[in-house]
């Protein structure tokens, strides 16, 4: 697995600004979806493309298009949705799948309640989208998802993960082919499992509580 952590001052001050408890969540989802754009563009690096002749202006040239079949970015509901919208930004061809994941607060397990995805995802290229890498159940529990349904490499994008949650995807998922790109590393998982520093609830911050 392939971990790349996002280091750059741009992405560093919005997700201070993120971060403040005092931050409303119109201003919250407006940050997030700067924040996945970025993100999203160290976490295409690898996304396949195949030659193409075009005719610019001046002479024939060759360039590249993305291959396919087409990526397929996955926003794990509800806060992955908050993501989406950055992502489709940089790569609009792609096609767009959700999985509906919980996390029971008592166990810290995650169910799958809800999905919509191809049941074929033979040599697709996935991207998943999870604000949050806590103890790392619902993002190892979604990769799996898609890998048995035929796909070929998975990159998980999150804003902010904690060392107990990477090392944990880490290992369940060792030999497979995983990147994981992170906006930041943070110091450690509280008795409720919940980053620190973090940001709190990712989705109660974007949507509000139900």
């Amino acid at each position: 697995m392939r971990v790349h952590v996002a280091d750059h001052p741009l992405i560093t001050h919005k997700l201070t600004v993120l971060r403040d408890v005092d931050t409303p969540s119109p201003v919250f989802r407006a940050l997030v979806e700067e924040l996945m754009t970025l993100l999203a563009y160290e976490g295409t690096r690898g996304v396949r493309v195949e030659p193409v002749d075009i005719v610019t202006p001046v002479s024939p040239a060759r360039g590249v298009r993305i291959a396919d079949p087409k990526p397929l970015i996955v926003p794990i509901l509800r806060a992955g949705l908050g993501m989406l919208d950055g992502m489709v930004k940089l790569l609009p061809t792609a096609e767009v799948g959700f999985l509906g994941m919980a996390r029971d607060e008592e166990t810290l397990q995650p169910t799958t309640y809800a999905e919509r995805l191809p049941e074929d995802l033979s040599d697709r290229q996935c991207f998943v989208l999870d604000p949050m890498l806590a103890t790392g159940g619902s993002l190892t529990a979604a990769i799996e998802f898609l890998f048995a349904r035929g796909a070929v490499d998975v990159t998980a994008i999150c804003i902010l993960a904690a060392p107990e949650g990477l090392r944990a995807v880490e290992q369940a998922l060792h030999g497979r082919e995983v990147t994981v790109v992170l906006g930041a590393l943070d110091e450690r998982l509280n008795e409720h499992g919940y980053i620190v520093p973090g940001l709190g609830d990712a989705g109660d911050r974007l949507y509000g509580t139900v």
